[in-house]
């Protein structure tokens, strides 16, 4: 996989970068692969953004394409150049010496700005395992700034993929609470699950207590799984006057199984009937 995905970074950065910088970044990575020391690998990184500047990489659909073969579920589409030339350089690090890839990780996420933090973090998916790695990332999720917490928890596979519900729960419940969105999350509806519904509807009760607007977006993941207050809960939101909250709630509620979703649904049959035929999806909330 590492492979895969370093043939897909060499071949995007050598289209876009001119001739004289991509040769320096491969001088760059001779010193850093053959050097005793990290100090290479820090300078080299350091100047990354400086020489290449941060544009969006602005991926063709062909390329990422080339990007779910090299690695499944991998979206690298809002990457920038100086992202992508930082985890071309960490991978191939990463080939020659797996062993040390994750202790030299943790060092850097220690010392990074925030552009180099969302740069490392973004490549989760791409690294080799290990345990040091895993416990960097609860790290990255546990900050409050919103880009890093993002750049793990948006278009990236790894918690999907790795995370147990407990872990789960608690990434998708401090999407909200730092105001970032659900619909990027990759699994959101196939980790959906019972303990997260009553998680988030106790934090929508916390929420109206206040006098604080409820994201939409957070039905979605009560749906499946609401019985009794629950079904309360989506009933009142889809008696909201925001449209985005009502379209919601009522998206939530044709995953209900509870009989009273069905009653609900009646009182509303005009927008079930555009959700029945697909004009009304999550992937086109208003929010």
């Amino acid at each position: 996989m590492t492979d895969a995905a370093i043939t897909c970074l060499e071949d995007w950065l050598q289209k876009r970068l001119t001739p004289d910088h991509h040769q320096w970044l491969q001088n760059q990575l001779q010193k850093i692969l053959t050097a005793n020391s990290d100090r290479e690998l820090h300078i080299t990184l350091g100047l990354i953004p400086r020489k290449f500047g941060r544009t969006d990489l602005n991926l063709t659909d062909e390329e990422l394409n080339q990007a779910a073969r090299a690695r499944k579920n991998w979206v690298p589409a809002h990457w920038t150049i100086d992202t992508t030339a930082r985890i071309y350089v960490l991978l191939q690090l990463a080939s020659r010496d797996t062993d040390k890839f994750g202790d030299t990780l943790v060092d850097l996420c220690r010392n990074a700005d925030l552009a180099e933090a969302i740069a490392l973090y973004s490549g989760v998916a791409l690294y080799p395992e290990s345990e040091s790695i895993d416990k960097q990332i609860g790290e990255g999720l546990r900050t409050n700034m919103r880009a890093v917490f993002e750049a793990i928890a948006h278009n990236n596979p790894y918690p999907a993929e790795h995370f147990d519900e407990n872990r789960w729960n608690h990434m998708v419940l401090k999407a909200l609470f730092i105001d970032s969105t659900l619909a990027p999350i990759q699994g959101l509806d196939e980790r959906a699950n019972a303990e997260l519904a009553a998680i988030l509807c106790d934090y929508a009760h916390e929420r109206w207590a206040a006098g604080r607007v409820v994201t939409p977006e957070l039905w979605r993941c009560v749906g499946p799984f609401a019985t009794g207050t629950m079904v309360d809960d989506l009933e009142r939101a889809a008696s909201s006057s925001a449209v985005g909250e009502k379209h919601a709630a009522l998206l939530a509620l044709t995953q209900c199984k509870d009989p009273k979703a069905a009653e609900i649904l009646k009182n509303h049959a005009d927008i079930a009937s555009a959700i029945a035929y697909g004009r009304i999806t999550w992937d086109a909330l208003d929010l």
